[in-house]
């Protein structure tokens, strides 16, 4: 077991998202790619029939798309979800060195990407932490985002000589102060633009046979969904889940969120509100795929307004659930 640390040690805070390219570009989307779409966490099929449809079909052909659709939402300072996640390791950190009665080090590492949770590791133990926290931005758990960003976190720690004491945190999806925040991002958005003729809560997709093998993706954003409808005062018919961003011919988690949009404009609903509570960070799949896309689909079936209700992001609720985190997490 680990002795206990002075109390000079920093806490160490390790913050992770998925991760980006660096540029809008082919060449950089199809690096990133490679990395992501490489992982057995998260494509799990056999390597013998994913490497020929990986390295055949979807290296050759995905990345000049995605590439045109990054840079349709590509910010001056870089991609959306590094920029939004560097705003939250700086506000975070300013949290809790007001509230902490011990120095604390935020550090932020991608999954896939830069900056790495390898290199974020070792800014840390330069810095002297000796306990950390790991909190993957992730609220609701599955093995092929969260547990991939463990499979990480101990890959380098394989290297160090000395190992830290640290926490991890799994998920946080029906944490009351997370919760709170949607629902007030929810009410400031309504409160000024009117509210929409339906709320959609679109989750990030998942393979049905992911969850049939045991991943507890969605019951935890079903149980994230029901907490906020009810924290928003929402009847049945007001709101509903679906899920985003599928990726091959496979069955993956229903109801999906392009036919939903597209059923309500055929419906004649004209104006819908879309959140995305799985994002804590605006990324490509909210601000290009709900947002422009999704609104494109919505439209074209006969509506007449998808409004896209922003991430978390830094706002100042959404920072002090995180280091509420923090604190019941820290490692003493």
């Amino acid at each position: 077991m680990n002795s206990p640390e002075p109390a000079s040690s920093p806490l160490g805070v390790l913050l992770t998202n998925l991760g980006t390219p660096d540029a809008p570009t082919a060449p950089a989307v199809r690096r990133y790619l490679r990395d992501f779409l490489s992982d057995p966490r998260v494509v799990d099929l056999p390597r013998v029939a994913w490497n020929p449809v990986l390295y055949g079909f979807i290296l050759p052909l995905r990345p000049r798309r995605s590439a045109a659709a990054y840079a349709k939402i590509w910010q001056p300072e870089g991609s959306p979800l590094l920029v939004h996640s560097l705003a939250q390791r700086d506000a975070l950190q300013a949290a809790l060195d007001a509230r902490l009665d011990e120095p604390a080090v935020v550090a932020l590492g991608m999954r896939y990407g830069k900056p790495s949770i390898g290199s974020a590791l070792d800014e840390l133990r330069r810095k002297g932490c000796r306990r950390l926290v790991v909190l993957p931005l992730y609220p609701q758990f599955s093995a092929t985002t969260t547990a991939s960003t463990f499979d990480a976190v101990a890959r380098a720690f394989s290297g160090w000589r000395d190992l830290p004491a640290f926490s991890f945190i799994n998920d946080y999806y029906d944490r009351p102060d997370y919760i709170s925040a949607l629902a007030a991002s929810v009410r400031e958005f309504r409160a000024a633009h009117g509210s929409g003729g339906k709320l959609l809560l679109s989750f990030h997709g998942l393979p049905q046979r992911n969850v049939d093998a045991g991943d507890p993706y969605e019951r935890q954003c079903r149980e994230t969904g029901a907490r906020l409808a009810a924290a928003l005062g929402l009847g049945d018919n007001e709101w509903m889940i679906a899920f985003q961003s599928r990726l091959g011919a496979a069955a993956w988690l229903k109801p999906y969120t392009a036919d939903t949009v597209r059923e309500w404009g055929r419906a004649g609903i004209k104006t819908i509100d879309v959140i995305c509570p799985g994002f804590p960070a605006d990324c490509l799949e909210t601000l290009e795929e709900i947002a422009i896309r999704n609104g494109e689909y919505f439209r074209d079936a006969g509506g007449d307004s998808l409004r896209y209700i922003p991430a978390l992001n830094a706002r100042d609720d959404h920072i002090a659930a995180l280091a509420n985190m923090i604190e019941s997490y820290n490692v003493r």
